[in-house]
């Protein structure tokens, strides 16, 4: 403004007579408009926008490798390339994959993208998944930002878009997965059903605990997650690796997620990006996977070295696995005692109702049906399960089954390729599943007839004792859920 204020005014030579010659001048609108001529050709140049590559690891994926590829094609931020890696496959996935082959270009909020997909079917591969992922790195190691999708994970249309959004604010950040949860819409029959709806809420639950500890993600989940290839290339050089992952462990998600964020980098869980993931509707594939899972899990945090897993039980990512597995043993010893007490004493008539038993059922139902209402797509079936008590409980027995298995698995010493016994119960073979169910029946049994042979006087002494011990650990319990039930979920939805 000073500049146009001096230029405006009349101009004299030193020593020279005055005269009416002033400078000519542009307008203020002339300048406006020159003004707003820059900026927009300012705005016109183009701006560096991060690339993104898309990697799908699929296994016989026939049933939804086509609505992951449509998904991901209907995202408003479209993954520059997406490269589709088939690997070990015995049905049509590659046929299906491959007419979703070649350029596509799409149009959205009127922005034209351009992406390509590739469909690589790499046949036998020794190293599954795991293989497969680094496969894939290897195709997008030039992108700023590698995108992990499963051949069964559908997401939201701005899911992408959200991820991108939230690691590009903070160049600390190392990963961040969806919000997880899994499509209940298209299930038939009575058991997968209840087993969809158990798992949603194990993904609820699992989810808002981690949001409330601010939103820090103990497991950047394969489903559907996004990371700093930079992040990524430290990790590999830390760990003297050539590759991200690694088969050593059971849990190549987990294990990369512990090697990121010993890294320096933060490992984080989306307030916005959501993705459905393939859920388990049967008993013996849910048992397979949750064995995994938890097997992996335990490798992770037990001290010492496991053939080439290191335990690593103070990071700080597997605090909150020491509490869930706390939790699930506290859950199954107080469960066996009552049992076990409640035969005892009706078998002497000992037993004497109190309506304060009532109270922690009743607050386990209200803390399930809180999970339930913090769902963003929930419905009455949600609902249902965690008020209708006999549902959940059924299956908190179940996930104690796949406690129980994968502790003595990992207590055995015994090597077992558990990749290989998902993929068996996943085409509905083997029947280790219900091993936990008749090693419970069988040691029931044992006590309950060893109980008959002690005398009363013993028996008497056993109930005095075993009684007020179940208590004090009932109240331990209801109180955890109270401090649960009255936390603050800061607007969140899981």
């Amino acid at each position: 403004m000073s500049s146009t204020i001096r230029s405006s005014r009349t101009t004299r030579a030193i020593g020279a007579p005055a005269t009416s010659h002033y400078v000519n001048v542009p307008q203020r609108s002339e300048l406006e408009d020159e003004v707003n001529d820059f900026i927009a050709s300012v705005e016109a140049l183009p701006t560096y926008r991060p690339t993104i590559g898309c990697v799908i690891p699929a296994y016989n994926e026939a049933e939804s490798i086509a609505s992951v590829l449509e998904s991901l094609l209907r995202q408003t931020r479209v993954p520059d390339v997406i490269h589709v890696i088939v690997n070990n496959t015995t049905d049509d996935t590659v046929a299906i994959a491959s007419t979703f082959a070649g350029p596509h270009t799409m149009e959205a909020d009127g922005e034209v993208q351009f992406t390509e997909v590739y469909v690589h079917d790499i046949g036998k591969n020794p190293d599954k998944k795991v293989g497969a992922l680094n496969y894939g790195f290897g195709l997008v190691e030039g992108c700023d930002y590698l995108l992990g999708v499963d051949g069964d994970t559908t997401a939201e249309p701005t899911a992408v878009a959200s991820l991108e959004a939230e690691i590009a604010s903070d160049s600390r950040i190392g990963g961040i997965s969806a919000i997880y949860s899994i499509d209940d819409s298209s299930l038939k029959g009575a058991v997968a059903p209840f087993l969809i709806a158990g798992q949603r809420a194990q993904f609820a639950a699992f989810n808002m605990q981690n949001m409330l500890r601010g939103r820090n993600m103990a497991v950047l989940g394969g489903q559907f997650s996004i990371f700093s290839v930079r992040a990524l290339r430290q990790a590999m050089v830390e760990n003297h690796q050539s590759t991200p992952w690694v088969k050593d462990s059971e849990v190549e998600d987990s294990l990369l997620s512990l090697q990121i964020k010993s890294a320096g980098y933060l490992t984080k869980i989306s307030a916005r990006a959501r993705a459905d993931v393939g859920g388990m509707t049967t008993l013996r594939g849910l048992d397979a996977q949750q064995v995994k899972w938890n097997f992996g899990a335990i490798e992770l945090m037990w001290p010492g070295q496991r053939g080439d897993t290191k335990g690593q039980p103070l990071h700080p990512n597997l605090r909150l696995r020491w509490l869930e597995n706390f939790s699930m043993l506290v859950n199954l010893m107080s469960r066996l005692l009552f049992i076990l007490l409640l035969v005892a004493s009706l078998s002497i008539h000992a037993f004497v109702f109190a309506p304060i038993w009532l109270i922690p059922p009743a607050v386990a139902v209200l803390l399930n049906l809180r999970t339930a209402m913090s769902m963003q797509k929930r419905d009455w079936k949600d609902v249902l399960f965690a008020i209708a008590v006999v549902p959940a409980e059924l299956y908190m027995w179940i996930r104690l089954g796949h406690f129980v298995r994968a502790w003595s698995k990992f207590l055995s010493r015994k090597q077992v390729d558990n990749w290989a016994a998902q993929a068996k119960a996943e085409r509905g073979a083997g029947n280790a599943w219900i091993a936990p169910a008749i090693i419970a029946v069988l040691v029931m049994a044992v006590l309950v007839l060893g109980w008959f042979l002690l005398p009363v006087v013993v028996q008497s002494s056993i109930l005095w004792i075993g009684w007020p011990i179940l208590g004090i650990t009932v109240v331990l319990q209801t109180v955890g859920m109270v401090v649960k039930l009255f936390r603050r979920h800061r607007g969140y939805r899981v």
